[in-house]
C-alpha cells in the first residue's frame, strides 16, 4: 500500500483547496513548510477540552497538514517529516500540551514509520489563545527526499 492510499484510510483528504489570504503550504528548495492548521475543535485544554479530545484534535490538523502538502507537491510519498510546531489552548495550569500534540505525531508515524521519515523533531507549546479559539493549531516541515 503506498502512503498516499495509507493516509486516504487515514481520513486525509485530497480534495482541491481554494486559495486563501495566505498559501498553506509553500516549497523551498527540497522543503515543503506549511502555514498553521487549526482544528475543528474549539476550547481550551485543561477547562472545557480534554485530553484525549485534543489529541484528536492534534490529529485533525496533521490530517488538514497533508491535505496542504499534497496539494502542493502532487503526492505524499517520498516526504520526510522534520519538524512540527505544535500550539495548544490552554488553561494557565495545564501541562499536557506534549500529550496532545501527540495526537499529529502518531498520524505522522503511523504513514512514514516511527523510527524513518516519520521521525521527526518537534515541539510543543501552552498559548492563552489561539485564532478562532481552536483548541490546537499546528504547522510543519517536510522534506522532499525523493
Amino acid at each position: 500500500m503506498t502512503i498516499d492510499q495509507k493516509a486516504q484510510e487515514l481520513g486525509v483528504s485530497f480534495e482541491p483547496i481554494e486559495p486563501g489570504y495566505l498559501n498553506l503550504c509553500v516549497r523551498s528548495g527540497n522543503l515543503l513548510i506549511t502555514s498553521g492548521h487549526t482544528s475543528d475543535l474549539t476550547g481550551v485544554l485543561g477547562k472545557n477540552v480534554t485530553v484525549e479530545q485534543g489529541y484528536e484534535a492534534a490529529a485533525d490538523c496533521a490530517r488538514k497538514i497533508l491535505r496542504s502538502v499534497y496539494n502542493t507537491h502532487g503526492t505524499l510519498e517520498g516526504l520526510r517529516v522534520l519538524k512540527l510546531l505544535g500550539c495548544v489552548y490552554s488553561a494557565p495550569d495545564f501541562t499536557d500540551q506534549h500529550l496532545i500534540i501527540n495526537g499529529a505525531s502518531d498520524l505522522l508515524h503511523q504513514l512514514y514509520g516511527k523510527d524513518g521519515a516519520g521521525y521527526h523533531a518537534r515541539s510543543a507549546l501552552g498559548f492563552a489563545a489561539l485564532p478562532t479559539g481552536a483548541a490546537v493549531e499546528i504547522e510543519a516541515i517536510f522534506e522532499i527526499s525523493t
